[in-house]
C-alpha cells in the first residue's frame, strides 16, 4: 500500500492507495484560514467564498467518481475525536518525553479554531459523501473501538470486491504437478 498526500497521477487496477487528507485540506484549512486561499495558485476566479467551496466539492466528487468508474474502491474514514479527548491526548504528549515529538505548538493554535473546523468538516463531509464514495464517521475517543470499527469497514469493503485468485493456464497446472511430484520424491 502506498500513502500519499496528493491525488495520485494514476491509479492502476490492483494498486492500493492511502490518501491522507490530501485534496480535502483545501476545503478545510483554507476555509478556516481564508488568508491561505490559493497560496499563489489560481482560485476559481473572483467568485464569492461559498461558490469556491462548492466548486471544490464538485471537483472532489468528480475526481472520486472518475476513480470509481475506473475500478478504484474508495473508502473514506473520518476519525472523530472529541475536544475533551484531544485535550487529553495533547497533555499526554506534553507529559511523556517519548511522545513529545507528536506535539506541535501549532496544534494548540489550531485548537482555538475548533468550531470553525467543525463547521468546515461537517460541510465537506455532507457535500462529498456520495453513493460511490461515502464517508464513514468513526468515533475515535476510544482507540480499541476505533480499531474494531475501522477494521470492520475495511473488511466489508474488501469482501465487496469479490476477489478471486488468478486463473492458471494448463502449462502452469502441469508445472505445479511436476513440482509436487518432485517434492514428494525427496
Amino acid at each position: 500500500m502506498t500513502s500519499c498526500g496528493a491525488p495520485p497521477a494514476c491509479c492502476r487496477r490492483g494498486d492500493d492507495r492511502n490518501l491522507q487528507r490530501s485534496y480535502y485540506e483545501e476545503v478545510l484549512v483554507d476555509r478556516v484560514h481564508p488568508e491561505l486561499l490559493g497560496r499563489g495558485k489560481p482560485v476559481s476566479g473572483n467568485l464569492p467564498p461559498a461558490q469556491v467551496w462548492q466548486d471544490r466539492y464538485e471537483d472532489i466528487n468528480a475526481f472520486e467518481r472518475h476513480l470509481q468508474r475506473n475500478g478504484t474502491r474508495i473508502v473514506k474514514l473520518f476519525l472523530h475525536v472529541s475536544k475533551a479527548e484531544q485535550k487529553d491526548r495533547f497533555l499526554k504528549r506534553l507529559d511523556d518525553p517519548d511522545k513529545n515529538w507528536k506535539f506541535s505548538s501549532n496544534d494548540l493554535a489550531e485548537r482555538g479554531h475548533w468550531d470553525d473546523y467543525r463547521t468546515a468538516y461537517e460541510d465537506a463531509l455532507t457535500a462529498t459523501s456520495t453513493d460511490w464514495a461515502p464517508w464513514f464517521v468513526v468515533p475515535a475517543d476510544h482507540k480499541y473501538a476505533l480499531r474494531a470499527l475501522v477494521g470492520g469497514i475495511i473488511v466489508h469493503a474488501i469482501d465487496e470486491l469479490d476477489l478471486q485468485p488468478p486463473a492458471l493456464s494448463p502449462p502452469e497446472y502441469e508445472a505445479l504437478a511436476r513440482a509436487k511430484s518432485e517434492l514428494l520424491a525427496e
